[in-house]
């Protein structure tokens, strides 16, 4: 059992893990005007392989055996999670709020419940189901502005649709993440972000060409070397770290943060309006997230 001090180490981790990932849609935000979205895409992952290529190398050629055997895998991993995802991402920014998309994100771990029911079989008790719904329930008012009527006639801002398709997207990621080798950390990570930058350039290319991209000033500059530096690299060490040191089932509650952080970013950094409907869909999400999670490490009782 970890020790109180490990503890409050893996927790400053973690909460650093979703304070940067909540962060990531406000990076997005920003961008709006200063760099166009794939082409902030292509740059982030350029400056993220970049970092990581400069001190994995050598664990790179100690891994290079299972890596070539596993490379088809790990390229979907990066093109997916972390390419297609972001483009997806920073292009609904173009057209909804932070605030919108950090709640639409964290829909992503019911998701990933309904995948693994579906496709795997998974058990599921009472709780989970009704964490799933109240979950679903929370995206669903958000991605309707507050009026479910909306959702019936099709009527949903564009960048809130893309925004749901992203989550499908990483969804499908953090399913298919269950085949993932074992690798180290640096490895995994090196190649994963080589694959999404060579996924994003050809969609950074075509975005300049076609007359609606733009190429990054200061301050899209700015916003691609905290997207590289902060989500990209240091979220996932710390929040690797943080597992590592008090285990998958507690760690994983963390992520419920992110949206909560990327709403009190949204507010205080992009200034944008917190509506009731805002309040709802938080407490309907993370609740579900939370009671799902709680139906998950109760052992079923065995018996009558």
């Amino acid at each position: 059992m970890p020790s109180s001090n490990s503890s409050r180490v893996a927790y400053a981790f973690l909460c650093f893990t979703a304070l940067f990932w909540g962060g990531n849609a406000i990076a997005g935000k920003l961008a709006v005007g200063h760099i166009s979205p794939m082409t902030l895409t292509a740059v982030r992952w350029i400056i993220a392989f970049l970092i990581l290529a400069s001190f994995s190398l050598p664990q790179l050629r100690r891994d290079w055996r299972n890596i070539r055997r596993y490379l088809p895998l790990l390229l979907a991993y990066g093109m997916t999670g972390f390419a297609l995802f972001n483009i997806a991402l920073y292009t609904a920014l173009n057209h909804t709020s932070a605030i919108n998309v950090t709640i639409e994100q964290s829909g992503m771990p019911m998701l990933v419940f309904l995948a693994n029911f579906l496709l795997f079989g998974m058990r599921v008790t009472l709780a989970q189901i009704v964490g799933f719904l109240m979950s679903i329930l929370g995206v669903a008012l958000t991605a309707a502005n507050g009026d479910l009527g909306r959702l019936a006639a099709l009527d949903i801002n564009r960048g809130d649709a893309i925004m749901l398709l992203a989550v499908v997207l990483y969804g499908g990621y953090s399913v298919a993440l269950r085949w993932k080798p074992a690798l180290h950390w640096k490895s995994l990570m090196t190649v994963m972000s080589f694959s999404a930058m060579v996924t994003a350039l050809p969609f950074a290319v075509w975005e300049q060409a076609s007359g609606s991209g733009k190429l990054p000033d200061l301050t899209g500059l700015a916003v691609a070397l905290y997207t590289a530096v902060f989500p990209a690299i240091l979220a996932q060490i710390f929040y690797m770290r943080g597992v590592e040191m008090i285990g998958s089932n507690r760690g994983s509650l963390f992520i419920n943060l992110v949206p909560v952080f990327g709403t009190l970013l949204a507010i205080a950094i992009l200034g944008e309006a917190f509506y009731p409907y805002h309040a709802l869909a938080l407490i309907l999400v993370i609740g579900g997230i939370w009671l799902a999670e709680r139906g998950a490490g109760r052992p079923k009782k065995s018996g009558g």
